[in-house]
């Protein structure tokens, strides 16, 4: 049996921080979802990019990590406090960057940060971590293999029309952020351009009032008039059904190119070019009906 004192938690070089910036998630709502890697690197980093000073202090005070020099981040942000903070780096400190909640740079601020930090060839890492996306995809009872993030609707009606437009064909499930004063305007949207989808509204992911709503549009805007959602929320909508393969057009295609005395290989080509079946489907159907006549 192994001698438990023997196993290594970690390597000896991860120990110590190397000069750049880390993106650290930080919990979205139960303080508990935060990775030992995270508190590793708030505990040693030099500098803390941060979009509220507030709420970054009761996330270290709440670990007993001694208080950090901050610098506000956010939508704001001018190129000089960019610079500033790539002149630190490249000075040799150790800067972490994190958001109120959640995974930075996920619909939060920092993308010009990394990308002129990458440039400069200065060393940047991500650490994984608490995100609401894939709560909300895997609540949602929705399939999970193929998913699209776009990120917050639009405030406006015809954005959010024009939006939903652009993924209609998309067939594979759709995941947007929304506020709870525009959910319902959002979901009425929905219904109208989407009305056959299974939708998911999850709200409050890892919160006390965590809630999943899965019902068809309709219902989903009768609910929520009646009980007007709070907090944070995740709309999960199921992709475009592919169009149905029409049996009979391929049949009546098949005899018309038969009867032009194309090769089967010509006709499996020319076939699968214009319709949806693969070429084995159509040399299948092509072989059978030979074969009947």
């Amino acid at each position: 049996m192994n001698d438990i004192s023997a196993i290594q938690i970690r390597n000896p070089e991860e120990s110590n921080l190397f000069a750049g910036l880390y993106l650290v998630p930080t919990p979205i709502g139960n303080l508990r979802d935060i990775t030992l890697r995270a508190l590793d690197v708030l505990h040693a980093c030099d500098l803390l990019i941060c979009e509220d000073s507030r709420v970054t202090g009761k996330l270290l005070k709440a670990y007993a990590i001694p208080s950090k020099k901050k610098i506000i981040y956010n939508d704001q942000a001018s190129d000089a406090t960019k610079a500033h903070i790539i002149t630190l780096i490249e000075r040799g400190q150790v800067v972490a960057l994190v958001s109120d909640a959640g995974t930075p740079l996920i619909s939060d601020p920092g993308y010009k940060l990394v990308r002129d930090c990458l440039l400069k060839g200065l060393y940047v890492t991500a650490l994984p971590g608490a995100n609401a996306v894939l709560p909300a995809l895997l609540l949602s009872a929705i399939p999970s293999d193929k998913f699209t993030f776009a990120g917050f609707l639009p405030s406006k009606d015809k954005a959010v029309k024009d939006t939903l437009a652009n993924y209609s064909d998309r067939q594979e499930t759709l995941i947007f952020y929304d506020s709870p004063k525009r959910i319902l305007k959002s979901l009425k949207i929905i219904a109208n351009q989407m009305p056959d989808r299974k939708i998911s509204v999850i709200r409050e992911i890892s919160k006390l009032y965590e809630e999943t709503l899965i019902m068809n549009s309709v219902d989903l805007v009768n609910h929520i008039e009646k009980t007007p959602l709070k907090g944070e929320v995740a709309i999960v909508i199921s992709g475009a059904i592919p169009e149905a393969k029409d049996n009979v057009n391929l049949e009546k295609r098949i005899k018309q190119e038969l009867l032009k005395g194309d090769s089967v290989k010509m006709i499996c080509a020319t076939l699968a070019a214009e319709s949806g079946f693969k070429k084995k489907e159509i040399y299948s159907r092509v072989i059978e009906i030979k074969e009947d006549n």
